[in-house]
């Protein structure tokens, strides 16, 4: 809900955060094919790894007491998943959740959209590392939900069901807590592969509620 001078940002960065998605897409396939192929030498295999751990940002510190054959099997697992490069702004103070590196049951460190309901606030630590967050979600993503063969994805086997969390909600003036199932951007992508990419705050103009149309960049 934008006039049309502020369009033109949103439809370029829309096409960027596809052009590095198709990208990174096309390299994840050329590598899950290498592996299939079963003709790959050690240097490829590091290769994979290095992409996985600097284009994908995910790492695990147990790799590097793999054999080739372990190896193999856990990059392969690791690429063969859904991909989203998601659009990060600038942090001005808006309610909602923003990127963050996050330690996974399976020892992995990787990229992840947290909502402030999922921080624990009354840890200092933890809300400090929260508030200064230097960029914040806007909800822009761009997704990838086929395989390196065509077929769609079962997305429901990439939900970390286990992070449903305690919401604050209100009605009719009484504050209630409200039990949440994983939100469709941190809880039910948790497993897919996620990429950050900066974009200009222009592309974020939200409308949350009535007052945010009176903002300038709905006028």
């Amino acid at each position: 809900m934008v006039p049309d001078r502020l369009k033109d940002d949103t439809v370029r960065y829309t096409k960027l955060l596809a052009g590095v998605l198709v990208s990174l897409q096309k390299q994840a396939f050329s590598y899950l094919e290498l592996l299939d192929s079963g003709q790959y030498t050690h240097e490829q295999i590091l290769e994979v790894l290095h992409f996985l751990q600097k284009k994908l940002f995910c790492k695990n510190p147990e790799t590097k007491n793999l054999e080739d054959a372990e190896l193999v099997i856990y990059l392969r697992n690791k690429l063969n998943r859904p991909m989203r490069v998601c659009g990060m702004v600038p942090n001005v103070g808006e309610p909602g959740g923003g990127p963050f590196l996050a330690y996974n049951p399976d020892g992995t460190v990787s990229l992840q959209i947290l909502e402030s309901s999922q921080i624990d606030m009354n840890d200092p630590a933890k809300k400090e590392m929260f508030v200064k967050g230097t960029h914040f979600n806007p909800v822009d993503l761009v997704c990838a939900v086929r395989d390196y063969k065509g077929h769609k994805f079962d997305l429901t086997a990439f939900v970390d069901k286990a992070t449903g969390f305690i919401s604050y909600k209100s009605k009719n003036g009484k504050e209630l807590k409200a039990l949440e199932l994983p939100g469709l951007w941190n809880g039910a992508m948790s497993d897919w592969n996620t990429v950050f990419v900066e974009v200009p705050l222009s592309t974020f103009n939200p409308v949350k509620t009535v007052n945010d149309l009176l903002r300038d960049q709905h006028q």
